[in-house]
């Protein structure tokens, strides 16, 4: 089958080499990364949110993760699981020599537990948590998992950092609430100060898997003595500091930055196409809850407005109505009709009165730390004012708005964006309890014929049924195809462009 993404291609995308580690890195050092926020947690299993993810990455471990190519990898695991014949038992070795961070060696009982609190209270725990009918140690080292039917997606969830499956010690993972953060990772939490700094330093007793780094997978070196992520809410603060070479790399910066950053003291790393910006529709209660507005809203849009707004020229995006753009797997036109580059009033004015809306404000939850985001706000309102609706902006802090989305009383649409996931079913509104609460007997039918079959080629048709489904029901808007833009200093080597950034195998070449 087709790969999702080739590394190679990434990194020549990205316009910097992927490292070549033939040449002696040098060990030591700190490095300062500016991050979009202040992470609302530094617990994975319960956060979706990528900024969550790009630090806890460093501390926690999977059982799996995915390799350059967006295959599934073993990290904690010794190996791909055996599975039995009819898709429903995992059997998982699991590599001997890990520790943990307060010293204690993984086991079986760990991974149990772990997974049991990820099943519990994680929204992609969730989602596996209704085929998955136990979890079980059948050793000091082997893990069997048992479904109610072949589930093709499992892999991709265990290995996921956000909403993830991390490994931690039994004791802990006892517990719905983490207090203490302790992982497996090839970094261990030192400090955490509010609004300034959450500094990571190396874990001596890391073990690392054998051979070469693959992606995410592969041999995770830790070159750097410590790395910390630094909160830089305002946009305008990021390129500026980028500019002036004031941090090691900077994250999630406009695109339209990109010559500026290129004259700079920092390079510019571009992930092109990254992912998608999407109006994530609350279909649980408020105006949202009815299809027809919502139709009516997916009609009144217009996403070339919004996109050239946002990113301001279209080398750094594209109109697309495909969930999926070409050159991925997935991709398909299925469903994409309702999709229109400017929208149509008419038709949102027809969909709207023949609706239950009475006139309520749309409560439009977004966030200036993605400035993207709150720029195709600013578009979306005047388009749906023209349909008819009364719109109210929320703007909050972008960790702020990760709490408020949780609450179906608190708004009526959010904007995000996603990467362009390996696997379909990570996507948030495939899960029924991620915010947005998508519930209904098509989207079920669609999603578990296509969850169900192991045969990668039937998948890839079945798909194209659940992207009907999102576009006949709405539960959310995806706008466009968008590039993304970092900054990344001369001196810092090994780090390739991804889309949650990591800096194992990274190292500062004086």
């Amino acid at each position: 089958m087709k790969s999702i993404l080739k590394a190679a291609a990434f990194a020549a995308l990205a316009g910097i080499a992927l490292p070549n580690f033939a040449v002696a890195q040098t060990a030591g050092g700190a490095i300062d990364v500016a991050t979009i926020g202040e992470p609302p947690t530094l617990d994975p299993m319960t956060s979706t949110a990528d900024l969550v993810g790009i630090i806890t990455q460093h501390i926690f471990e999977t059982l799996y993760t995915f390799d350059a190519n967006w295959a599934v990898t073993p990290l904690l695991a010794a190996d791909m699981p055996e599975i039995s014949e009819d898709g429903t038992v995992y059997t998982i070795a699991l590599r001997e020599g890990v520790t943990f961070h307060d010293g204690s060696s993984m086991t079986a009982e760990d991974v149990v537990a772990s997974l049991e609190r990820w099943l519990r209270i994680a929204s992609r725990g969730k989602q596996a948590a209704t085929v998955v009918e136990t979890v079980s140690a059948v050793g000091d080292l082997t893990v069997e998992i048992r479904l109610n039917g072949p589930y093709a997606p499992l892999l991709s969830l265990l290995s996921l950092n956000n909403s993830a499956a991390i490994v931690i010690p039994a004791e802990i993972a006892a517990d719905d609430v983490m207090e203490s953060f302790i992982g497996t990772g090839p970094y261990q939490l030192a400090e955490r100060r509010p609004d300034q700094y959450i500094q990571v330093t190396r874990f001596e007793d890391y073990a690392s898997r054998e051979g070469e780094a693959n992606g995410y997978g592969g041999a995770r070196h830790q070159y750097l003595d410590e790395i910390r992520f630094v909160p830089v809410p305002d946009p305008n603060t990021r390129i500026e500091g980028a500019v002036a070479g004031q941090f090691d790399y900077v994250d999630s910066i406009a695109v339209e930055a990109y010559d500026r950053i290129a004259g700079g003291n920092t390079d510019p790393v571009l992930l092109a196409p990254f992912g998608w910006p999407v109006f994530v529709m609350n279909t649980a209660e408020g105006v949202n809850a009815d299809v027809q507005v919502r139709k009516a809203i997916q009609a009144a849009l217009a996403p070339h407005d919004m996109m050239l707004a946002a990113f301001g020229s279209e080398d750094f995006f594209s109109i697309d109505g495909a969930m999926y753009p070409e050159g991925y797997v997935w991709h398909t036109q299925a469903g994409t009709d309702p999709y229109k580059p400017m929208g149509d009033n008419d038709l949102a004015v027809q969909l709207r009165e023949g609706s239950s809306y009475d006139g309520s404000p749309i409560r439009v939850l977004t966030s200036r730390q993605y400035e993207f985001h709150y720029t195709m706000a600013q578009v979306a309102e005047a388009y749906l004012e023209a349909a008819g609706f009364d719109v109210q902006l929320d703007v909050v802090e972008w960790a702020t708005l990760t709490q408020r989305r949780t609450d179906p009383a608190l708004w009526d649409i959010y904007i995000t964006h996603s990467p362009f996931l390996p696997e379909p079913s990570l996507i948030g509104i495939m899960s029924d309890t991620s915010p947005g609460w998508w519930v209904s007997d098509t989207k079920h039918a669609a999603l578990e014929a296509f969850n169900a079959e192991a045969d990668p080629d039937a998948r890839v048709a079945l798909w194209a049924a659940v992207q009907e489904a999102v576009y006949e029901e709405v539960p959310a808007y995806k706008v466009g195809n968008f590039n993304a833009l970092a900054a990344q200093s001369p001196e810092l080597q090994g780090v390739v462009p991804a889309p949650w950034p990591y800096f194992w195998n990274a190292y500062i070449q004086e």
